[in-house]
């Protein structure tokens, strides 16, 4: 069984930081695209960054400068790191990965971390 799981949410002040991370457990051949996603009350749920197996990386223009996305490939973990943030980063931070495993490829959600970022 494939599962993801964040952690690293909580509660910061506006210009704060914080880290999230994503770990990958189970029989997992390879990880290939990982993605952070978020989700605000009222709003649907929108891409923030990505990141392929080479390390390649994208980021949604709200948080370019600010947010920066890596991974552990032997440690199938992803990160993000969040600098500067705003009431607006406030969200559910899901993670999303393409993983190869014993049982075939599908992509997987974790349950989400929630970030509030307040005055």
């Amino acid at each position: 069984q494939v599962q993801l799981v964040e952690s690293g949410g909580g509660l910061v002040q506006a210009g704060g930081s914080l880290r999230l991370s994503c770990a990958a457990s189970g029989s997992i051949s390879s990880i290939s695209a990982v993605g952070w996603y978020r989700q605000a009350p009222g709003k649907q749920r929108e891409p923030v960054a990505s990141i392929t197996y080479g390390r390649n990386t994208n980021y949604a223009d709200s948080v370019k400068g600010r947010f920066t996305i890596s991974r552990d490939n032997a440690k199938n973990t992803a990160f993000l790191q969040m600098n500067s943030l705003k009431p607006e980063d406030t969200a559910v931070y899901y993670c999303n990965a393409l993983i190869s495993a014993n049982i075939g490829t599908y992509n997987y959600w974790g349950q989400g971390t929630q970030v509030t970022v307040s005055l």
